[in-house]
């Protein structure tokens, strides 16, 4: 309902009640009910998923329409992101949040810090979803406070135009509520386990599930050595169980997103059931490294295969893992990707080893082959050397053309000494561009960083404690982010505020009226920011 519909219903309601109801004041239970738009995870989980899937549709007609995202380990860092989005850009469409296992696993483990092997406690993942739209919903309540107050003022000084203004902001206000993809790893057990952690993930609020092809009890990061990958047939189980998940919960618009990391993964645990040549699971164990044996020279333990007549005995490995042949990763990706997408999957994550739109695009021009309109989410991961990895690439397509390139030393091009050479501004020119041109080229709708705000919060830590400990002293906080943050219109330079206070104050004036005692008064230190964000 709209701010005018929400106060005429709350009067209608107080005035059914006898006169009982009378101290309480429609507008003001209007603005709470405004500020409290999202009433549950659910609800929450239904509109944005909705949003994602017009956000596909868009995506569909024209590449342009790509959608972003950046990895938040905390409420505060989600909330103040969204924030700085709106406040820059006027609106948060196709501005999403990730929920990165990897974060959940290195800074909020009960266990301490972790490696990214799924050895964090899995109620830590839908916890942490529920935190990040508690946050979120706060930033709605706090913005819509402060327009609530302004409009106050615009009455008071009887000031028509200001307060139509307000009140047009006011009914279309924009949520900063956008859609999180969650990050369920592996699936944290068999098909029934990944199910259960689903539903609480979507009770929090989740709208779209990542979930990916390594063996549960054996995940490693995507940029790490290790990996082993199950049969498709397994994966499929828990895609259907993340399915389930979402229709049991009402929940019909919920997003998939399959990750394979068989591009990296030389590796699996088990050998697929296979019932005829060509199916699913014979394709999977086509890309063993095999060797052709006779049967008189097999040993005890010996795991055979019979294909097309011959008997092969897998490369089994010490860690009785089994290997793949080298370089099959590629054709391995595309088999799981246009396997995932077939059987209830919306979005694909190929994980690589390097930012290059032209390797992610020749998977998925192999992709659409089978699937017209297939897509992909794909992680701008920090764990690559953006400046190296570009700075490589323009070298090499340099050198291809037949340019001259002798001024450049390849094995060392991370040197600052190439920074405004001719090479290092084209490989910038490509970094900023990456996101657009790979939308166009490779089919990516959804661009992610893992994990940017554990790296922001190191650096940002870093040059507090450099200039405070140091020479600098106080002026090493105040220079370097106080008056940052009154010049650049940050928030949270009202920090009282932006914690609820305000908020607080007012809810305090509706509930005693002019008895309320008050934080918010002339002695507030938060005065002497009055005139900044």
């Amino acid at each position: 309902m709209t701010y005018q519909e929400e106060i005429k219903a709350a009067g209608q309601l107080i005035g059914s009640q006898n006169g009982t109801w009378d101290s309480i004041s429609p507008e003001s239970v209007a603005r709470m009910r405004l500020q409290n738009r999202f009433q549950t995870g659910l609800d929450i989980a239904r509109y944005t998923a909705k949003i994602m899937r017009e956000d596909m549709a868009a995506y569909d007609a024209d590449p342009a329409n790509y959608t972003q995202s950046l990895g938040c380990w905390h409420g505060f860092i989600a909330q103040q992101k969204m924030i700085s989005v709106k406040k820059h850009f006027g609106t948060t469409k196709k501005r999403y949040l990730y929920l990165s296992g990897w974060m959940i696993a290195a800074l909020r483990s009960e266990f301490g810090p972790l490696p990214d092997q799924s050895m964090h406690e899995k109620t830590s993942v839908p916890a942490l979803i529920e935190e990040l739209y508690t946050f979120l919903r706060q930033a709605d309540s706090r913005e819509l406070n402060l327009l609530f107050r302004d409009l106050d003022k615009a009455r008071e000084t009887g000031n028509a135009a200001a307060e139509a203004e307000l009140l047009n902001k006011i009914e279309n206000y924009e949520t900063h509520v956008v859609p999180i993809i969650a990050d369920i790893d592996a699936g944290f057990g068999n098909a029934e386990a990944t199910y259960l952690l689903a539903k609480k993930m979507i009770e929090a609020g989740a709208c779209a599930l990542q979930i990916e092809n390594q063996v549960s009890d054996e995940k490693q990061c995507g940029h790490q050595d290790g990996k082993v990958t199950v049969p498709h047939e397994d994966f499929l189980q828990k895609i259907r169980a993340c399915r389930y998940a979402f229709l049991e919960l009402g929940v019909p618009d919920g997003i998939i997103v399959a990750r394979t990391d068989s591009l990296g993964a030389g590796l699996t645990k088990q050998i697929a059931v296979s019932k005829e040549p060509g199916d699913l699971g014979d394709l999977y164990n086509s890309f063993l490294d095999c060797e052709e044996i006779d049967p008189a020279t097999a040993q005890n333990g010996d795991v055979i295969l019979n294909r097309n007549g011959k008997l092969l005995k897998p490369k089994r490995l010490p860690s009785n893992l089994f290997q793949f042949r080298s370089g099959t990763g590629e054709d391995r990706c595309v088999l799981d990707c246009i396997t995932s997408l077939q059987n209830g999957a919306d979005l694909i994550w190929i994980e690589t080893e390097k930012p290059h739109i032209e390797q992610i695009a020749g998977m998925v021009d192999r992709i659409r082959e089978v699937v017209p309109n297939a897509k992909l989410a794909y992680n701008n991961s920090p764990s690559f050397n953006w400046t190296l990895n570009f700075r490589q690439q323009v070298f090499d397509a340099w050198t291809a053309e037949g340019k001259d390139v002798s001024a450049y030393d390849r094995a060392n091009l991370m040197s600052a000494s190439y920074d405004e050479t001719d090479l290092g501004i084209e490989a910038d020119r490509r970094i900023q561009t990456f996101q657009r041109d790979a939308a166009k080229r490779a089919g990516i709708f959804h661009h992610l960083i893992t994990l940017p705000t554990y790296h922001t919060a190191a650096l940002s830590t870093d040059n507090l404690a450099k200039d405070y400990f140091g020479e600098m002293g106080m002026l090493g906080y105040v220079a370097g982010v106080q008056r940052k943050e009154i010049r650049q219109g940050i928030a949270c330079v009202k920090h009282q505020n932006m914690s609820g206070s305000d908020i607080g104050d007012d809810h305090k004036e509706y509930f005693a009226g002019e008895a309320a005692l008050k934080a918010g008064g002339k002695d507030n230190t938060m005065n002497q920011f009055a005139n900044a964000a």
